[in-house]
């Protein structure tokens, strides 16, 4: 697989004010937050199903399509710009992972989530970077529906948006495609909290 820069960032979640605050929406702060750092203004594209800007020679999506049906809005802008699988990356919520922890990875499972699952089976491939943003696990998987698209409470917002910031400062190696050294950046765990003495 060669090493290229991104030409596509896409962020999931689900549009529509009620959502805006919830957990499966993080792909879509991140997102929002790398446009207001590069300057990108997102407009709604309606051929692309979702919210577009552009940054330089990359292309910023939030689909609007709902979580499971996000591959919609992904291949069509992939198509158009004949962008290939392994020039994009999608950010997500990732149940598996505790909040104000990261992963950056290419390719890989799907962990049941409905908007990679969508995107791989129109892209008919897994083959693409992911940045998974931890938001935790409810404890039991019949709580996984209620709690994504639930508010973090106010301790676990302020992690994930502490781990935001350390993938968005992480972005011009990113944006290089030194994937390896973003990733280095992006998996390290963050330092536990000095005890008072």
């Amino acid at each position: 697989m060669t090493q290229s820069a991104p030409k596509l960032i896409v962020g999931l979640g689900n549009p529509g004010a009620e959502y805006t605050e919830t957990r499966h929406n993080a792909g879509f702060w991140f997102c929002e937050r790398l446009a207001q750092d590069l300057g990108a203004r997102l407009n709604h594209e309606s051929r692309f199903h979702g919210f577009v800007g552009k940054a330089g020679d990359t292309w910023l999506l939030l689909p609007q399509t709902f979580m499971n049906r996000s591959g919609q809005s992904v291949l069509a802008l992939a198509h158009f710009y004949r962008i290939l699988p392994n020039e994009i990356l999608v950010v997500h919520d990732e149940l598996d992972i505790p909040p104000g922890q990261l992963r950056l990875k290419y390719g890989g499972g799907l962990g049941g989530h409905n908007g990679l699952k969508d995107i791989s089976s129109r892209l008919s491939t897994q083959d693409y970077w992911r940045l998974r943003i931890g938001i935790g696990h409810p404890g039991d998987k019949n709580e996984v529906a209620n709690f994504v698209l639930n508010r973090p409470r106010r301790e676990e917002q302020t992690e994930i948006d502490t781990a935001i910031d350390r993938a968005l400062s992480a972005w011009p190696k990113i944006a290089k495609g030194d994937w390896n050294a973003a990733t280095q950046h992006i998996n390290a765990r963050p330092a536990a909290p000095k005890e008072k003495a």
